[in-house]
């Protein structure tokens, strides 16, 4: 049995879309299962009600039951393995291919190609998760760094949580980016009105992106960009917010486009981190995949 203690900061959130948004991989329907069952008290009190309006300043206990044990199946899945070694790996995953197995997709994950490549992972994130330190999005293509065992684990994600690492990303974006480059520092959570997506929300948990502009097409710019954070969906929520949503993006983006394409126009071209042993910085950049040169030729065909 696990325990969190969480604390409310803005007035008039759901119960359960709080936990949802507070609890890591917590959907909102095992959220509110667990109200149900009595798992769940404010400031004391156990409130079964999934819809109850929380306060800022409440205090939130939750128990929640050990993950169930999965049997993940290590399959044959060829993957661009960029660097490896006792500590580390640097994948280049495709687009459309998940991260992690999760409920209703348990194969087919970048996760199940890795097992089958090796079996030293660290076990940190648990059964569903082993080696992965961060996430990209099932259509962003690019580079993900995979811990080989648990002290690698702690130092990259320390890495992340310091902002040491740098991750850097291309996309086209829809409009004419006026400014050449820029700063977007906007809180995320969870939409209030959409559970599905993510938005620039007051007292949400900071968030920041730096933009480069590498090329104007008129209606689309190639941008490049930096995390300082890494929100869930961060990029996508914040080109939209300064109303220039990602091509593609079929849930920040607009419904009708001129260039047609399946899953947002993202890639994680350039990583860098220092090595969890070695103490070096290393640093790995990738090319654009061909899927997205294509839309790129396209794009200036057109425009």
């Amino acid at each position: 049995m696990r325990v969190y203690d969480l604390e409310v900061t803005i007035d008039g959130v759901r119960l359960d879309g709080f936990l949802n948004e507070q609890i890591e991989d917590l959907s909102r329907n095992y959220a509110q299962k667990l109200i149900e069952e009595g798992k769940v008290s404010v400031n004391g009190m156990i409130i079964v009600k999934k819809n109850h309006k929380l306060k800022a300043g409440d205090q939130v206990e939750i128990e929640m039951p050990e993950p169930e044990v999965l049997d993940i199946v290590p399959e044959d899945i060829p993957i661009e393995i960029v660097y490896e070694d006792d500590d580390v790996m640097v994948i280049n995953k495709p687009q459309g291919m998940v991260v992690h197995p999760a409920p209703g997709n348990y194969s087919g994950t970048l996760v199940n190609a890795i097992m089958y490549h090796t079996a030293n992972l660290s076990s940190i994130n648990g059964v569903i998760r082993p080696g992965i330190v961060h996430r990209i999005d099932k259509n962003t293509s690019g580079l993900l760094m995979i811990a080989k065992n648990n002290k690698a684990h702690n130092a990259l994600a320390e890495q992340l949580k310091d902002h040491s690492s740098m991750r850097e990303y291309m996309a086209i974006v829809h409009g004419n980016v006026k400014e050449d480059s820029g700063t977007i520092d906007a809180p995320i959570a969870r939409h209030p009105q959409n559970r599905l997506k993510n938005a620039v929300v007051a007292g949400g948990r900071e968030a920041v992106t730096h933009f480069f502009v590498e090329e104007r097409f008129g209606q689309f710019t190639l941008v490049r960009l930096r995390l300082e954070t890494g929100r869930t969906h961060q990029i996508r929520v914040h080109m939209a917010y300064i109303g220039h949503p990602l091509l593609g993006d079929d849930v920040y983006g607009p419904k009708k486009s001129k260039i047609k394409h399946e899953g947002q126009l993202l890639h994680a071209k350039k990583l860098g981190f220092v090595h969890p042993t070695t103490g070096e910085y290393m640093e790995f950049d990738s090319e654009l995949p061909d899927y997205f040169e294509a839309v790129i030729q396209k794009i200036r065909h057109i425009c």
